[in-house]
């Protein structure tokens, strides 16, 4: 009998502005001079807070946490890409995306600072809260999305992760619940090359994430994560796809995490200064402001206006955390589920018992 070719594919990759911050014309999408000026602000304020917190985190301040430098783009372009109405499930490397979707910031410090009331969102946010388990969210993310499809709403969901979360079995799950569906759940990974310690290489030998879309029968895509102008498109594009019924897509933003893991992290045991050092000439920020200043939008006194603003606001916010009373004990008890179980109100009462004794005998 013969052989025949079943399947073949190819995957796109697609760029807009290289990282001189000159773009292709052709594939620029349909933003105004405001929206680019916002995003450049957004991308500013993100990598202030960002250093902010890593102060913070030095002086005993918050806990550790996990910086979003040099990946500022990826998140903030595709989050940007969504409506008031659709949702957003994140892992815990998009602080941009929480500025973006309205979350008063003071929460996001109070998370990484301990305090359970940084997860509690304003109604209406459409936002889960931070997923430190890896990969865990992107079932709740399809979940939300078949929801949505069997309730008729024409909302769709993105949902952010690592590449490491590519070798969780709820990745498996998630894509193939999703396609087999048609839930309309964009997933966007943030390839930043390393999972931790472990490179891109030791996670898969797959040559692109993107790739992965084809088993699951969805399309995947591979995008300069370091552009925000591309992020954007191809997510916008993605977005529109869902909402119009057609399903799930697989985008591999392919970045650089140009920091350590987390604040308890020191990257400088596993990868070269020489790697560091490629990827900071291809700073997502610095590339924006290039095409910006070539075409008018952005001279030294509006960067400097922005980035001020920047501090005023992080200072603000830094304040309005540290402003906040001491949580209760109970508060971390109080989210877990929407009726407490038995159990959960017998731990309750045993930790107030032992707190209670312990004050008797002091």
């Amino acid at each position: 009998m013969p052989v025949t070719n079943l399947v073949s594919f190819t995957i796109p990759r697609v760029e807009v502005m290289d990282p001189a911050g000159t773009v292709d014309a052709a594939l620029m999408p349909d933003l105004t001079p405001e929206q680019i000026r916002e995003l450049y602000a957004t991308m500013v304020t993100t990598r202030k807070l960002d250093d902010r917190m890593l102060k913070l985190q030095r002086q005993g301040r918050i806990g550790t946490f996990a910086r979003v430098l040099g990946q500022e783009a990826a998140h903030i372009g595709a989050t940007y890409a969504l409506a008031k109405e659709d949702w957003l499930v994140p892992a815990f490397r998009e602080t941009g995306s929480f500025l973006l979707r309205g979350i008063p910031p003071e929460k996001l410090l109070q998370y990484w600072g301990g305090d359970e009331r940084g997860h509690d969102f304003p109604a209406g946010s459409r936002m889960l809260p931070i997923s430190v388990p890896v990969g865990t969210h992107m079932l709740h993310a399809v979940g939300i999305g078949w929801a949505m499809k069997h309730n008729k709403e024409r909302a769709v969901v993105l949902t952010i992760f690592g590449d490491g979360a590519t070798s969780e079995g709820d990745f498996h799950e998630a894509m193939n619940f999703a396609a087999v569906f048609q839930a309309p759940v964009i997933f966007l990974c943030q390839n930043n090359q390393w999972a931790i310690s472990v490179p891109y290489e030791r996670q898969t030998a797959a040559a692109t994430v993107a790739q992965k879309a084809v088993a699951y029968g969805m399309p995947g895509i591979q995008v300069d994560g370091n552009d925000i102008f591309a992020v954007y498109r191809v997510t916008k594009e993605a977005v529109e796809r869902a909402r119009n019924g057609e399903g799930p897509t697989l985008i591999e933003a392919h970045t650089y995490r140009m920091s350590d893991h987390t604040t308890s992290d020191d990257a400088r045991r596993y990868r070269t200064a020489e790697e560091l050092a490629f990827w900071q000439e291809r700073d997502p920020l610095e590339r924006l402001a290039r095409y910006m200043r070539a075409a008018g939008m952005l001279d030294e006194t509006a960067e400097a206006a922005v980035a001020a603003e920047a501090e005023a606001k992080v200072a603000g916010w830094v304040e309005a955390f540290e402003a906040k009373p001491p949580s209760e004990p109970e508060e971390i008890f109080r989210h877990v589920f929407a009726e407490p179980t038995p159990a959960l109100v017998a731990q309750q009462e045993e930790l107030l018992s032992s707190l209670n004794a312990a004050d008797e005998g002091r």
